[in-house]
């Protein structure tokens, strides 16, 4: 459902020479040729020396207003989210709200081994807690307003994975918590701690809680794109994701963000280099990303149909950020060309080529499939002559045809291969394979 090429091979670009002093004129064409081959739609900039380098916008944020998204347009940036939730947390243990050995239990003792756990143990996802947006039940009310007892009940009734302290494991139910936790210790909603402790002070405009998404107030809506159309997906309500998840910005505004982070603006420069305590490559709402000859810091997320990340590299000044309304390809190919641009490197453009099934042959793959090893089903459908795979629990998904049996799905890095003589196909992710059967 996610990819029709308009054309089988890429616009001719490629062919084209360039001289490093034109790498960025070429990268602002690959993002126009992704846009023209429906490949992504959304926001994207990076900064040398804190000083902007690339700025380039392509797509709508409005489809069906025809409405063209600009430098403006604000996105959805998931779990970016939880940055400004832990320097936030930071602040806090600035003005002596809280500390970070202070117990779980003082705020919420229903939580299972809310005794043991830690707020710095909440800020690095080594609490235990179940991830609750990983539940099937999540797909029943996430599009629907949440209250925090909603939540808290939701959080409760899971139990612990394992032992606080024992091992990492990402959990948006950490800092669904920390949000809330912030809003008790400061007597203030979570949105205008926001906008006094961060916006305010680097002067961010366009930066903030999100609510119903206005495409009238320059806000994007998220899509899928399908038989020569987009289809624009449905809304997590914003009182869902909570402290994990509910920030809406601009590249531009995210790297102002990042950027005043590491030169203190918002928290002391000691408290900046504490969140930076990375353990299994994660620190206190901070992901370690290492570079060829440096390493970076910052946060990507993901929510409804948007993609976003925002990323600072200290030893060279450098920071590179996306914020994307429609995609169908892995993203982290977008980013990989946006560092070799802004280190002033070439880069391949890419080609664009799909192999087009008849329905007729793509019914001998349909049908629900399980597997011993993974504890959820996968129903392969047809939808709009298009084949789809949905997952127990989550959003369908359209695979792309590589060959007569072979179909990817690019945004997840997903794989599959099928084999319907033996009524099985081979999915594969992040490099493990795991065979599913059909029931």
């Amino acid at each position: 459902m996610l990819k029709k090429l308009l054309f089988l091979s890429a616009i001719s670009i490629s062919g084209i020479a360039f001289s490093q002093n034109n790498i960025k004129e070429k990268l602002g064409n690959y993002f126009d040729s992704l846009f023209v081959h429906h490949k992504v739609m959304g926001s994207f900039a990076f900064t040398d020396k804190n000083q902007t380098n690339f700025l380039k916008v392509v797509g709508f944020s409005d489809v069906e207003k025809q409405q063209k998204a600009n430098m403006n347009t604000r996105y959805r940036v998931g779990s970016v989210s939880k940055t400004f939730t832990a320097v936030l947390i930071m602040k806090a243990v600035e003005d002596k709200k809280i500390s970070l050995d202070r117990k779980l239990s003082d705020f919420y003792p229903e939580i299972p081994n809310a005794g043991k756990i830690t707020i710095e143990q909440l800020l690095q996802h080594r609490t235990g807690i179940q991830n609750l947006t990983n539940k099937a039940e999540f797909a029943e009310y996430y599009m629907k307003p949440q209250t925090e007892a909603d939540l808290i009940n939701t959080i409760k009734k899971y139990a612990s994975d394992f032992e606080p302290g024992s091992k990492y494991e990402y959990s948006n139910s950490n800092y669904i918590l920390l949000g809330f936790i912030l809003e008790k210790v400061y007597k203030k909603p979570y949105a205008e701690l926001i906008k006094d402790k961060i916006a305010k002070p680097l002067k961010l405009t366009l930066t903030g809680v999100g609510e119903k998404i206005d495409t009238s107030k320059n806000q994007a809506e998220s899509y899928l794109y399908a038989n020569e159309n987009y289809h624009r997906l449905p809304e997590t309500h914003m009182s869902v994701p909570a402290g994990a998840g509910n920030i809406i910005s601009t590249p531009t505004e995210l790297i102002t963000f990042i950027t005043g982070l590491e030169q203190g603006k918002l928290i002391k420069k000691s408290n900046v280099d504490k969140m930076k305590n990375f353990i299994d490559g994660y620190g206190y709402g901070l992901v370690k990303l290492p570079d060829d000859t440096s390493s970076g810091f910052g946060h990507n997320g993901v929510i409804d149909g948007f993609i976003s990340a925002v990323f600072y590299f200290p030893d060279e000044k450098l920071a590179v950020s996306y914020t994307i309304n429609q995609a169908d390809m892995d993203t982290d190919e977008i980013f990989e060309k946006m560092m070799l641009t802004a280190k002033g490197k070439d880069f391949k453009m890419p080609g664009f080529k799909t192999v087009q099934i008849a329905e007729s042959k793509l019914q001998k793959f349909t049908g629900t499939y399980s597997s011993r090893d993974m504890p959820l089903k996968i129903n392969i459908f047809i939808q709009d002559k298009k084949l789809m795979g949905q997952a127990t629990g989550q959003s369908a998904f359209p695979l792309d045809a590589t060959s007569e049996t072979s179909f990817k799905f690019d945004i997840s890095g997903i794989v599959i291969n099928f084999r319907p003589e033996k009524k099985q196909f081979d999915i594969i992710q992040g490099g493990v394979k795991t065979t599913f059967t059909k029931e």
